[in-house]
């Protein structure tokens, strides 16, 4: 049995747990649901459950991905899973010996129709033979919170090209292009040069456009001056990055030199002073605190960043109210930002691993108005 699969035993053990039932919402298509599936077991394809006991896993797929799985989940049995999950959940439960046992599900990963559908092949069988369904906490996020040697590897590999899209296309930026155009030049540097696809849809924003934390790349041409926000990252191996920069073509006014300067010196304290054993809460103040006495406190509306991995937004969530206590080998973002309507807003990211002495970043885009 791999480790991972050896954690999440001990980890089911200590929530009480017979089983954990592992799958996810929809068909996994773009690679951002199947997530908990694809760590515990390497599969990558778009459909299929994984049921874990404590003493076996197994691996139930449709006739498909029998193949597939074999290969890239050797250390689990493959159970062939054809049509609706009444017409073989029952026998699955059969041959995991899951008679009368606490069955664990993920409700965060589960449709309400899903759901309906699980409870009707349960109340289908026999009485004697039914597994207790009890709603499980978030063991397997929380495995891959910490992230291990290779994991990080990849990830490194994710925000080195990010990096270096990022540099190529803003080099080259002149007034004129459109934000769908930098977008798309984005994209295709990272695809000719190892990105197995985006992390997500690339982010450019503009002018008064940029006072839109996740606004969408226009056909709108960029004129000198004006704040140019760039969020973009990359997935290779799996692994995604995150990276954010604002840059201006020709020479900024005072304002966004002001601004700029802002956040620049709310993400390097909050990059300086994050240490293990802080909630995310603590962590989102460092740089809240910043921006708040220069008086733009209300123009910073989101959290200071969330976690990276095999997605693009995993835990620990860095924000305001959240309790998630930060871990060495944790990945996450720095993001602040200011956001100001009818004017433009700036954000900087980076992604950092948190390590025993604070954090070690990850990124090396420059900071700087002016690539």
């Amino acid at each position: 049995m791999n480790r991972r699969v050896q954690r999440l035993m001990d980890s089911m053990g200590a929530a009480g747990l017979d089983a954990l039932l592992v799958g996810s919402p929809v068909e996994d298509i773009f690679k951002t649901y199947g997530a908990n599936r694809r760590y515990l077991s390497g599969f990558t394809g778009s459909v299929g459950w994984l049921l874990v006991t404590m003493d076996a896993a197994f691996i139930a797929v449709d006739f498909r991905y029998y193949e597939q799985a074999q290969r890239q989940a050797p250390d689990f049995v493959l159970f062939k899973a054809n049509g609706a999950i009444e017409s073989w959940f029952a026998k699955l439960v059969e041959e995991a010996g899951l008679a009368g046992k606490r069955l664990g599900y993920e409700p965060h990963a589960m449709t309400v129709a899903t759901w309906q559908s699980l409870q009707k092949a349960v109340q289908e069988m026999p009485a004697e033979s039914r597994p207790h369904l009890v709603a499980a906490p978030a063991l397997v996020e929380e495995l891959r919170a910490i992230k291990e040697p290779e994991e990080l590897e990849a990830l490194e590999r994710a925000v080195a090209l990010a990096d270096e899209a990022f540099l190529a296309v803003a080099r080259r930026l002149e007034p004129g292009w459109t934000e769908a155009q930098v977008a798309w030049e984005i994209e295709k540097y990272a695809r000719e040069h190892g990105a197995e696809s985006l992390s997500f849809p690339t982010i450019v924003a503009a002018g008064e456009w940029a006072a839109m934390p996740h606004a969408y790349p226009r056909e709108r041409p960029i004129r000198e001056g004006e704040p140019i926000v760039i969020d973009m990252g990359v997935r290779v191996d799996g692994y995604c990055s995150d990276l954010t920069r604002t840059i201006v073509l020709g020479r900024p006014d005072d304002r966004l030199r002001q601004v700029f300067d802002i956040v620049l010196a709310a993400q390097l304290t909050a990059e300086e002073l994050v240490r293990p054993g802080m909630k995310g809460e603590e962590a989102h103040m460092l740089a809240h605190n910043v921006i708040a006495e220069a008086g733009y406190g209300e123009q910073f509306g989101h959290g200071l960043g969330h976690g990276v991995g095999l997605l693009v937004h995993e835990a620990p969530r860095l924000a305001k109210r959240s309790q998630d206590e930060l871990k060495p080998g944790m990945t996450f973002t720095i993001e602040p930002g200011i956001y100001i309507p009818g004017w433009g807003g700036v954000r900087i990211e980076d992604i950092v691993v948190l390590e025993e002495s604070g954090a070690r970043v990850l990124s090396r885009a420059p900071k700087v108005l002016q690539p």
